[in-house]
């Protein structure tokens, strides 16, 4: 059953809810509050998802590349509510904003070892383009890079029809 999810604005006091799930699945290679207040402070495009009582389940956020380039900069969902459509949504959320943006290109990093990740990814038009060997320290693990490329639309700044 899909958990009832809400997508707010994340905000500086939801930092201290989100630190847990980061150790929880990133260990040694979580990021620390200030990378959060970094990512808040640029203005970058983050979200939480929450239930009904205002319990963060998960997180996600997206960084723009002018002029029409967007990164995911993760997406991370509670262990016990994962495969419930949280990451789905959360994802969803990142790509409508990519299209609010009027990006062409959406790029992510995601650990070789992550098929489950990846596999979400791909349902979602993303393709693999390279690796960055050693990328996530201090494991020493490899990053896919994945890219999904949005359909011209025609009636954009970028159309060159």
């Amino acid at each position: 059953m899909t958990a009832a999810v809400r997508l707010e604005p994340f905000r500086w006091w939801h930092i201290d809810d989100v630190l847990p799930i980061e150790a929880d699945l990133f260990g040694a290679e979580q990021w620390s509050p200030a990378m959060f207040w970094n990512e808040l402070a640029n203005g970058h495009h983050y979200r939480v998802a929450t239930d009904d009582d205002g319990t963060v389940l998960g997180y996600a956020g997206l960084a723009g590349a002018p002029p029409d380039e967007v990164w995911v900069q993760n997406i991370a969902v509670r262990r016990d509510v994962q495969r419930r459509g949280v990451g789905r949504a959360l994802l969803e959320e990142l790509l409508a904003e990519a299209g609010r943006r009027d990006a062409r290109s959406t790029l992510l990093e995601v650990a070789v070892d992550n098929a489950a990740a990846q596999r979400l990814y791909a349902m979602y038009g993303f393709e693999p383009i390279g690796v960055r060997r050693g990328y996530y320290q201090p494991s020493n693990t490899d990053a896919l890079v994945m890219q999904r490329v949005a359909e011209p639309t025609g009636d954009g700044p970028h159309h060159n029809g």
